[in-house]
């Protein structure tokens, strides 16, 4: 049925390395993940389209993403568990049937409301995929490749960035918006068959008792924070914002605290022990914050603003990808030798000064300025994301790496629901405040390209955050190798020696 494991090989250390016995499944894994990204880019840069089309307004719009985002976080944390009573090979392909199926779906909706509950679909198919994906990688590289790998994988990862715009602009302004979709069904048999053919055959471990609990506060958590982040951008007083602060942060507590008593936790919160892991998952947060929220506001700018088709957006948008595609390589054999601060320090300082010349932005602007602003933006992302999360991954146990990769991301998703849901708010509200000071016989496109100005600040500001940060990051202490196989895991309490 399956190909042989291909794992140990690389597991035996540098000297018997070979990067060409695990080409095959690694290649399995990138088509997964690239159709998981490609979406992502896709709908970013159709979401005027989607606006006009539905006849609807961009708050309503923005939870195709915020919904899809949440789903993916809701799924997450179950990968673990998942992997453990089911194998990793078999929970992959499950995944990617899904959100193909999903993808179909949202490629057929008639109603925004359809389009938000096809996309919920579609990232409780895909939700997965990255953590497991990722573990696998990990997995197949020895401790002193991994910067390389992982920095090898995030190559043909940054074609769907590059591309996905033009792909889609493509798309939307020659055939139509459902196509945004309905390409992910080539890719996804693609995917099925190359992982049906090379992925190695996992084990089946003893797994632990499904927590129940946790997985019914976590979506409710995640999804009325984002709701009530995203009602903030409006009015910070408002009934709906503070209702959703504050049954969301409610049910975070009460999360985190039920996580924390549990023997076999649906998301391992004790690898928060870890001074190491605990400044890196932040610092990684706060880069996210700043990159994929400023991202989503690029495309809206051109469009709305410059008013650019999506097909001409996504060639501008595309020299972001393509630069992060250099740095990230580069950076990935620079962390083998010299860690992640250096890389960390340097990638977020000229995102910084990318995002705060964007945050001057005015309707004189010249589109080269732009264009310029985010290659460099993308250069950055390419020497810092990368680093900073094999960084992580470094930072946990090594017998805890299955558990944690499903943690950090779903964290990472909730960092884009709410990126998506806070800066889409906050760009909402200071276009209205600009539009209500500036009188009467102010152009109106003024105000408009003010509250963008004010956006890319934040921005710039969250990433200048991220830069002290930076400084705080260390070598991580060599971790134990791998534990028991299968059923009894190690105390992770009991590794965490920093």
């Amino acid at each position: 049925m399956s190909a042989p494991s291909q794992t140990k090989p690389a597991a035996a250390g540098g000297d018997n390395f070979s990067l060409k016995a695990i080409l095959p499944p690694l290649i399995a894994i990138i088509v997964a993940m690239i159709m998981v990204i490609l979406d992502s880019t896709v709908v970013n840069n159709a979401i005027p389209n989607l606006v006009e089309y539905f006849d609807t307004d961009l708050k309503t719009i923005q939870w195709t993403i915020t919904g899809y985002t949440l789903a993916l976080a809701a799924v997450i944390p179950l990968a673990g568990w998942m992997t453990d009573k089911f194998g990793s090979k078999q929970i992959f392909m499950i995944t990617i049937a899904l959100f193909t199926i999903g993808s179909v779906l949202c490629g057929i909706a008639q109603t925004p409301e359809q389009l938000i509950i096809y996309r919920v679909i579609q990232g409780l198919g895909g939700g997965m995929v990255a953590p497991i994906g990722m573990t696998m990688v990990f997995k197949l590289a020895p401790p002193e490749r991994r910067g390389s790998i992982m920095g090898l994988l995030g190559i043909p990862m940054l074609l769907a960035p590059a591309f996905g715009p033009v792909l889609s602009g493509w798309l939307v302004d020659s055939v139509s918006w459902h196509w945004i979709f309905i390409i992910n069904l080539p890719i996804g048999i693609i995917a099925l068959i190359l992982g049906y053919k090379y992925l190695p055959k996992s084990e089946r471990h003893a797994a632990p008792h499904l927590d129940l609990v946790g997985m019914f506060l976590a979506p409710i958590a995640f999804s009325m924070l984002a709701f009530g982040v995203s009602e903030g951008g409006t009015s910070w007083s408002s009934t709906s914002t503070i209702t959703g602060l504050t049954v969301g942060g409610i049910a975070l507590i009460l999360f985190i605290f039920v996580e924390l008593g549990q023997k076999q936790p649906l998301l391992e919160l004790k690898v928060f022990k870890s001074s190491d892991f605990t400044r890196s998952i932040i610092l990684t947060w706060i880069v996210q914050l700043a990159m994929f929220g400023a991202m989503l506001i690029v495309p809206l700018y051109l469009q709305g603003v410059m008013h650019y088709t999506a097909f001409e957006t996504g060639w501008i948008l595309m020299p972001y990808a393509l630069c992060a595609a250099i740095g990230m390589p580069i950076s990935g054999r620079l962390f083998d030798k010299i860690g992640a601060r250096p890389l960390a320090f340097s990638g977020l300082t000229v995102v910084s000064i990318s995002l705060y010349i964007l945050s001057s932005i005015s309707l004189d602007t010249s589109l080269w300025v732009i264009i310029l602003c985010i290659s460099i933006m993308g250069l950055g992302m390419g020497f810092s994301m990368m680093p900073l999360n094999t960084h992580v991954l470094n930072s946990a146990p090594r017998a805890l790496v299955s558990r944690v990769t499903p943690l950090t991301t779903a964290a990472q998703q909730v960092v884009v629901s709410f990126a998506v849901a806070g800066l889409t708010g906050y760009l909402t509200s200071q276009i209205t405040s600009h539009a209500a000071s500036a009188g009467a016989d102010a152009n109106p496109l003024s105000a408009v390209v003010a509250g963008y100005g004010d956006t890319f600040f934040l921005s710039a500001c969250l990433a200048t955050a991220g830069i002290a940060l930076s400084l705080l990051l260390r070598k991580p202490k060599l971790q134990v190798e791998d534990g028991p196989v299968g059923g009894e895991k190690p105390d992770p309490a009991a590794m965490m020696g920093h």
